[in-house]
């Protein structure tokens, strides 16, 4: 296993409010853990950020109030949580939805986080904290999985996710071919995922999970098996690296 440590890069933008960096660093501040990244925040726009946001649109798309927030943003922050052991990964990224949420509020103009390439609305994001604050295990755990996780993506062999490190987990990836994908299959080979990821997350006996081992949706489901992996997709260096690997669905048996 690789010795990277995971943590969650954050960007916020600013937009004519009055809420800059100082802002930012004040209402992040007050939940501990959380620090501004002077290097490179800055109190100017940043006329990448529109494109940006619109290729990290998690499923649901951007209101059109959402772009207007990124078009019209004025400043550009980038808040870093502490590298986040294993075992800490899980509760720092349910206190950044708090973070995230308190930032909105406050007068931030949009959120997303570099660290997995996902973004979402303004409604979407304080909808995501509300059920944390609420949810435990398989629950948090799913809500956790939406907030932060970018799926699916495709590569031409497999549809896979990115940002189950920021939950100190594998990454989840399942086979498909293309009569798959052309029959519209996707929402259900993505049940497959999150309800592995889920898994991952919620139940201890995923911590034994060994390459080959089978894993149904349901009893009378059919069986897939389950193959282990290190994270060759991205370098140790780029902020998607998972230094826990990941686990793929093969094709059922």
């Amino acid at each position: 296993m690789s010795d990277v440590i995971p943590r969650h890069v954050l960007c916020v933008l600013g937009s004519g409010s009055g809420f800059g960096l100082a802002e930012m660093e004040r209402v992040a501040g007050a939940f501990g853990g959380f620090v501004l990244d002077r290097e490179y925040s800055q109190d100017e726009p940043d006329p990448r950020m529109p494109e940006a946001f619109e290729a990290s649109m998690a499923g649901v798309p951007f209101g059109e109030a959402d772009r207007e927030a990124v078009a019209s943003h004025d400043t550009v922050g980038y808040l870093l949580s502490a590298p986040m052991m294993r075992g800490l990964a899980a509760d720092t990224s349910r206190r950044l939805l708090e973070v995230t949420a308190a930032l909105l509020r406050s007068g931030a103009a949009a959120v997303k986080n570099e660290s997995s390439g996902v973004a979402h609305g303004r409604d979407r994001w304080l909808a995501l904290g509300e059920q944390a604050a609420e949810a435990k295990d398989e629950e948090l755990a799913a809500v956790l999985v939406n907030a932060w996780v970018k799926r699916p993506i495709y590569d031409g062999e497999v549809l896979y996710s990115c940002g189950m490190h920021l939950l100190g987990a594998p990454d989840v990836e399942i086979e498909v071919d293309e009569e798959q994908l052309a029959a519209d299959g996707v929402p259900d080979l993505v049940t497959h995922l999150d309800a592995l990821a889920i898994y991952l997350l919620a139940d201890p006996r995923a911590q034994e999970i060994e390459d080959g081992a089978g894993f149904r949706l349901t009893e009378d489901a059919p069986r897939h098996v389950l193959r282990t992996g290190d994270c060759d997709r991205y370098d140790e260096d780029d902020l998607f690296f998972n230094p826990y690997g990941y686990i793929r669905l093969t094709r059922p048996q």
